[in-house]
């Protein structure tokens, strides 16, 4: 569960981080006046409902990607397990001015990676991986298109350390459930 944890804190992070920047928000058909400014919602792992991003917007999303569980050499000698987990944050602002917009979508993207840079370690236990880097792309407007979109999209993607899985039952130790042979609760010779 320490991955969706990470999502969790990274939902948590986004809110206390962006919650203060107020954003425009689509007029709906049913609307008689413009809608207020607002935050953006934060989604784990992704929208509700993918299609409706029009009603959604400004919102940002934090998935999971990949993760690695690897064996690691100490300096001093020996091993020890290292957890990472690559998640990709998208956001997503409305604007009706296309240079508003933009600088809008990149407000929102820098009080992340800001925020990021500035803490490092969320939740007291995941660590953002420095050496990784932190990699932002803010996707291009379609210059094909006769009316400039209102929508305009980012994302970021983040390394993370995470907390290893530990051994339940030490290398070498007995184990009671063990019954020879095979993997601990089966039985022997069997996988």
């Amino acid at each position: 569960m320490t991955r969706t944890t990470l999502l969790e804190q990274l939902e948590i992070f986004s809110k206390e981080h962006t919650g203060d920047l107020l954003l425009p928000v689509q007029p709906q058909e049913e609307d008689e006046s413009p809608p207020p400014n607002r935050a953006a919602t934060v989604y784990t792992p992704c929208l509700p409902e993918l299609r409706s991003y029009a009603r959604k917007a400004p919102f940002i999303t934090h998935e999971f990607v990949t993760g690695k569980d690897a064996a690691v050499q100490r300096p001093g000698g020996g091993k020890f397990m290292q957890s990472t987990a690559v998640v990709r944050t998208c956001f997503c602002v409305y604007h009706q001015n296309e240079q508003e917009g933009r600088l809008a979508l990149l407000t929102l993207m820098e009080r992340m990676r800001i925020a990021l840079l500035e803490e490092v370690v969320i939740g007291n236990q995941f660590k953002l991986d420095l050496d990784a880097g932190v990699e932002t792309l803010v996707y291009p407007g379609n210059p094909n298109q006769t009316a400039v979109s209102p929508f305009y999209l980012g994302e970021m993607i983040t390394t993370w350390h995470i907390p290893p899985v530990e051994r339940k039952v030490p290398h070498g130790k007995e184990n009671p459930d063990y019954r020879g042979g095979g993997y601990p609760g089966t039985p022997a010779g069997r996988p």
